[in-house]
């Protein structure tokens, strides 16, 4: 990308500093659109790469819509509270109308009733069942699938392939993420009759797991199920391999955010542990490898999930306004429902009754380091599913 093209303004009271890319094109009037993440504070990652992603997007996209994108940043800090906050300031002052983004449900949850109370449009990736569940609403669309489709695609295939599993301990992060996971995780158990010898809840700010897997280790489970996510998970497997525990038991991690999270903990220790991914960057489709050489090219390194899933719901976005022929949020969110299309998993399409992508989930295995064939080459994919909760049992009502 030709960085003479981006301009950087500051001063912003919604978003604080701000990132204004444009391609100088013409003197159209630019269409705007806003990322909600965490740049800074403990979940800072996850704003880092999904700027990288929307970057990205925004370079695929080109002249797609015939004028500039105003591309701008909303620090959420990580904090639900700030989040609608910010979001409330950008419609009011801005008349912001199209986002993106969040990385943490109950930041998602928190500001997809604010766009809907002020008629925006919204497409995130969290995972928490109820952002398209029983909190669904007619501005807010999901790309990343829920908990549902996690548990299912990861649990099912590795029970099945497992027949001497009898006994399962859980350790869940104590907020709607991750029971969400567990309530699935006790359905999944019950059905396919694994005991659940135990569970222990943590705060998102735990950092110590020794009491935790050593209550794991004592419940004479085959298989330790891990529901948090982010540092949580990172804390949790470095002090796991200390603890040796692999060796005593299967390690199933059913959501994890990918290459970023591999790299952190290393081949030594995730090799032979199973996780659930919503994306991995060797994927075969052409989406993917349009985007990873458009990624790539700019920032010469492979995806991460956060750039991966941003890029897609800011090209939605965008895909959505160049069809609609409009900025109306209304026009927008009528061009998305239903929509079928070629996405980084494959074939996805929007389900019209509540706003949910069907798109394929991941079940990888950790390789061994003289396994790998390249320095990301952490994983081998197993099996991929879209498990989603079908209509008829749906708790999304649109109105």
């Amino acid at each position: 990308m030709d960085r003479r093209s981006f301009l950087t303004v500051a001063g912003s009271a919604a978003t604080g500093s701000l990132m204004l890319p444009r391609f100088a094109i013409a003197q159209a009037r630019p269409f705007s659109y806003y990322s909600v993440n965490a740049f800074s504070g403990n979940f800072a990652t996850s704003g880092k790469y999904s700027d990288l992603g929307v970057r990205a997007a925004v370079t695929a996209f080109g002249n797609g819509l015939g004028r500039p994108i105003d591309y701008r940043k909303i620090d959420s800090e990580g904090n639900p509270a700030i989040a609608v906050r910010k979001v409330q300031q950008a419609i009011d002052q801005d008349k912001a109308r199209h986002f993106g983004s969040a990385a943490l449900s109950n930041e998602a949850l928190a500001i997809m009733k604010e766009i809907d109370k002020n008629k925006g449009v919204y497409i995130t990736y969290v995972g928490a069942d109820e952002v398209t569940g029983k909190d669904c609403n007619r501005s807010t669309f999901r790309w990343g699938l829920p908990t549902y489709g996690a548990v299912n695609t990861v649990m099912r295939p590795l029970i099945q392939q497992n027949p001497k599993w009898k006994k399962v301990y859980t350790i869940t992060g104590q907020y709607v993420f991750g029971e969400a996971l567990l309530r699935n995780a006790k359905a999944v158990m019950q059905e396919t009759k694994l005991e659940h010898v135990g569970n222990s809840y943590h705060s998102l700010a735990e950092k110590e797991f020794s009491g935790y897997l050593g209550n794991a280790m004592g419940s004479g489970a085959d298989v330790l199920v891990v529901l948090n996510f982010g540092a949580n998970t990172l804390d949790l497997l470095r002090q796991a391999a200390t603890f040796g525990l692999k060796q005593r038991m299967a390690v199933v991690v059913v959501w994890f955010s990918g290459l970023d999270t591999f790299q952190a903990l290393g081949a030594d220790v995730t090799d032979g542990m199973y996780f659930g991914l919503q994306y991995w960057h060797t994927l075969e489709t052409p989406a993917n490898k349009d985007f990873v050489r458009v990624y790539k090219g700019e920032f010469k390194e492979n995806p991460r999930f956060y750039s991966a899933a941003d890029y897609q719901v800011a090209t939605l976005m965008f895909d959505a306004a160049k069809r609609a022929g409009s900025d109306e949020p209304t026009a927008i969110v009528k061009a998305l429902e239903g929509h079928s299309y070629q996405g980084l998993t494959g074939d996805e399409q929007i389900r019209p009754f509540d706003h949910q992508v069907s798109k394929n989930y991941l079940l990888v295995r950790g390789k061994k380091k003289a396994a790998m064939k390249d320095a990301d080459d952490y994983a081998d994919i197993l099996s991929s599913s879209r498990a989603l909760v079908p209509q008829a049992e749906s708790d999304c009502k649109l109105v």
